[in-house]
């Protein structure tokens, strides 16, 4: 195909085919030893691993000065790129003090008719010639250089490097921005229930100074139990359903869309609506300590599901965020620590009746 189906105005022009060898030549730095790194020191020295993000190894200046003396080295706007592990992540070089494993880490030295903003995202979708090795993937020098592609004109390559470009900035922007949020939430969960045996959390709303009381589940809703279904179950389409293990991975503390289906059987559990769940199981106590409200009616409660249904006077999503936070997850995570501890004595025990027959 030497036309894309998306394009900006203005541009019609075919593109046309190239190999990386018709563009440029590819070369890595010198060797460096582990013996010859350290962990603190003056030059950051970038391995496959760290490309991209922060060193953890360091080399001397004068090592630094000596190798770009005597050996070849990238120059400012040379692509930077990793060749074994994920291969065609990219860094633009800049100039910066720093050092790069060699074989892992390559640069493409270009002219003028290639744009390193094009490049980057050119890297991400371009089918390698010949990656090899089984365990650990390796691009060789030769191989890059043979790799084919297809190239429009420059101004064309600035328009969709600069668009691209462009969404990576939005992206870290909202990022950066769901970190916060994250750690806020965090912080007002911690603080907006109370701890350490008080009756009254750090932080509230304006006008609420009464003390809080503590009550039992039994107290606040009617319990009962999920029923049946496994990931085997799972179809394309049919009646929503939540399996235990996607509220360790897929939901929040409030469940107002389910995207997994199965065909109902016999004896199936659905919601009513407002329906608080909590696992009856899961990996580490940490796991079960943990619950969501079900806000929509009609959904399959599968499973290895507990499911609460507060009565009147007891909000679900304030019922969920409870038994998620403070004193009530801690109990739930102690208690299932416990029958862990109790159901390994039973098995050893089990297990030593046995070799005594």
């Amino acid at each position: 195909m030497d036309k894309p189906k998306i394009r900006f105005k203005g541009y019609t022009e075919v593109w046309e085919q190239r190999k990386f060898g018709d563009l440029g030549s590819v070369s890595m730095c010198k060797r460096i030893f582990k013996e010859q790194t350290l962990t603190e020191g003056e030059i950051p020295f970038y391995k496959i691993g760290t490309f991209g993000g922060e060193a953890d190894a360091f080399i001397t200046r004068k090592l630094y000065e000596e190798y770009k003396e005597k050996f070849q080295y990238p120059e400012i706007g040379d692509i930077l790129i990793s060749a074994s592990g994920t291969i065609g992540r990219t860094v633009e070089y800049t100039g910066e003090d720093a050092y790069f494993q060699d074989s892992n880490i390559v640069w493409f030295k270009h002219d003028e008719r290639v744009d390193n903003l094009f490049l980057k995202c050119l890297f991400s979708v371009v089918k390698w010639s010949g990656i090899e090795g089984s365990t650990i993937k390796r691009l060789y020098n030769d191989n890059f250089l043979k790799t084919e592609f297809w190239i429009p004109s420059v101004e064309e390559q600035k328009k969709i490097g600069d668009y691209f470009d462009h969404l990576d900035h939005l992206i870290t922007l909202h990022q950066s921005k769901c970190e916060g949020v994250k750690k806020l939430k965090k912080y007002m969960l911690q603080n907006m229930f109370p701890r350490n045996g008080s009756n009254i959390p750090k932080i509230r709303f304006d006008g609420f100074t009464d003390a809080w009381e503590q009550r039992k589940a039994s107290e606040l809703a009617e319990y009962s139990k999920g029923n049946g279904y496994s990931k085997g179950d799972l179809t394309e389409a049919g009646t929503p359903i939540i399996l235990y293990g996607r509220l360790y991975t897929k939901y929040q503390f409030a469940i107002d869309e389910v995207d997994t289906f199965v065909i109902p059987k016999i004896g199936s559990v659905y919601s009513q609506g407002n329906e608080v769940i909590v696992p009856a199981s899961g990996e580490t106590a940490e796991d079960i300590a943990r619950a969501s409200a079900v806000e929509k009616s009609g959904v399959l409660l599968g499973g290895d599901l507990n499911i609460l249904r507060p009565f009147d006077f007891i909000n679900p999503l304030f019922l969920a965020l409870a038994i998620s936070s403070g004193e009530p997850q801690k109990e739930l995570a102690k208690r299932h620590r416990e029958n862990q501890l109790f159901t390994s004595i039973i098995r050893t025990y089990k297990r030593l009746l046995y070799r005594i027959r």
